[in-house]
């Protein structure tokens, strides 16, 4: 959410900037809460203006009624009470108007990073560097789940029946690289400086929305029933919830988090052949990161955390590329944004397996994350990036790692996480 004084101020640059995300249509909220903004602060001056007239008419009262000025008094106390009820009414108008206001700030944009290149969507995202050798094996690769049931390693017909489409029974030897991988994951980054952490795995409406857009939210995330509460669709928003309403001494800065969690996305829409199987579910497991500092910090973690990604997938022997996100394929809340793709031999092509975002500081301004500085007070920046997210990270790994009679290589780093397995096969 942007700053509104900001908005007030520079009214062309927010345009333009929705403008650049191709969201032509929220072009008049601009100018709607401009308007709004200046009727509240008319009303708020007026408000403040009485209630800083309460105290003087008092004493007016007291000194009338010592000097025995009966009529007088009547006359003063009869402005009290009118200032009252207009106070009253003020009051009213202020609580609407704050609410208004603020209905509209969460749907504008944030401001992107000047670097973003400006698209669309995801079709023009651009290519920054690649990771690794993509090689192609001279046979023939199957679809990841046939590769999986063919290692007796996954359940698709019996989640079916016990909670329908997009969900999945892991098993044997798959389900053990599924949870070697996060074990790996999370030692990883606590190797890195990260502080391991466990969050809630449900979160109330105020993080939701504090956390991430309107559009977003309804895209993704679950209701619990006659509850505020959701079930998380990753962990960072448990994450950065974890410091609402708080203020950081500045000394205490970066917080950086590496955290696991199970994530539960609804994943409206159909989906094509290659988003089968494991690749788009409603529930999986994640290792994610996110970082809480300072704002001129922000940029330096930001090629930090998408950094680790790539560094992590190369040490289980996955090419991989990095993907700038353009300005029509940010949230609404981004700042700048860059995918990590996994080389896939079976597709002869790259695909998404993982996503780091600067928020700037949008996260902490709706749920006010305050930094305590040298300077006084002002909003924190945050960021977060996914380390893996089996299963779909185990199609990358699967592929890449396949030999041609269906037995599955594991690489050095992993083996300890695998009791030593060299290589899962067929029984």
């Amino acid at each position: 959410m942007l700053d509104i004084k900001f908005l007030r101020e520079n009214p062309d640059v927010v345009k333009q900037n929705i403008k650049n995300k191709f969201q032509d249509s929220k072009l008049p909220l601009v100018d709607e809460v401009i308007k709004l903004d200046s009727e509240y602060r008319a009303f708020k001056n007026e408000a403040d203006s009485l209630r800083g007239g309460r105290n003087k008419l008092s004493k007016e009262i007291g000194m009338l009624m010592a000097q025995g000025k009966r009529e007088e008094v009547e006359a003063v106390k009869k402005q009290v009470t009118e200032n009252a009820r207009r106070l009253a009414e003020l009051e009213v108008l202020e609580g609407e108007y704050q609410e208004k206001i603020k209905n509209i700030m969460m749907v504008i944009p944030n401001i992107i990073d000047p670097s973003v290149p400006i698209g669309k969507d995801d079709s023009e995202n651009v290519e920054v560097q690649r990771y690794g050798e993509p090689a192609v094996p001279n046979f023939d690769i199957p679809y990841h789940t046939e590769i999986m049931e063919g290692l007796s390693g996954l359940d698709l017909e019996s989640a079916r029946k016990v909670a329908g489409n997009g969900f999945y029974y892991l098993m044997g030897d798959i389900a053990r690289l599924h949870s070697a991988i996060i074990s790996y994951a999370r030692d990883f980054m606590i190797d890195r400086g990260f502080t391991y952490c466990i969050p809630p795995f449900m979160i109330r409406s105020e993080v939701v929305t504090g956390v991430m857009s309107f559009a977003e939210m309804d895209a993704m995330m679950y209701k619990i029933e006659g509850e505020d509460l959701f079930l998380i669709g990753t962990s960072e928003h448990s994450m950065i919830g974890k410091f609402i309403d708080t203020i950081i001494p500045e000394n205490e800065l970066p917080y950086t988090l590496t955290s696991y969690s199970p994530c539960f996305r609804k994943e409206k829409g159909a989906h094509g052949i290659e988003e089968r199987g494991v690749y788009r579910i409603h529930q999986f497991e994640k290792q994610e990161m996110i970082v809480v500092c300072k704002p001129e910090e922000s940029p330096v973690w930001f090629d930090k955390l998408w950094q680790n990604t790539v560094d992590l997938f190369r040490t289980l022997d996955i090419p991989v590329r990095t993907l700038e996100c353009c300005s029509g394929d940010l949230a609404d809340l981004k700042v700048k944004s860059i995918d990590v793709e996994a080389w896939s031999p079976r597709q002869k092509k790259y695909f998404e397996v993982g996503s780091c975002s600067n928020l700037g500081d949008a996260q902490a301004r709706r749920l006010r994350i305050r930094v305590n500085g040298k300077d006084g007070k002002y909003f924190a920046h945050t960021l977060n990036n996914t380390v893996v997210a089996p299963p779909r990270m185990l199609i990358a790994f699967l592929e890449n790692n396949l030999n041609e009679d269906g037995s599955v290589n594991i690489p050095v780093a992993l083996r300890p996480y695998m009791g030593g397995k060299e290589k899962i096969e067929k029984k």
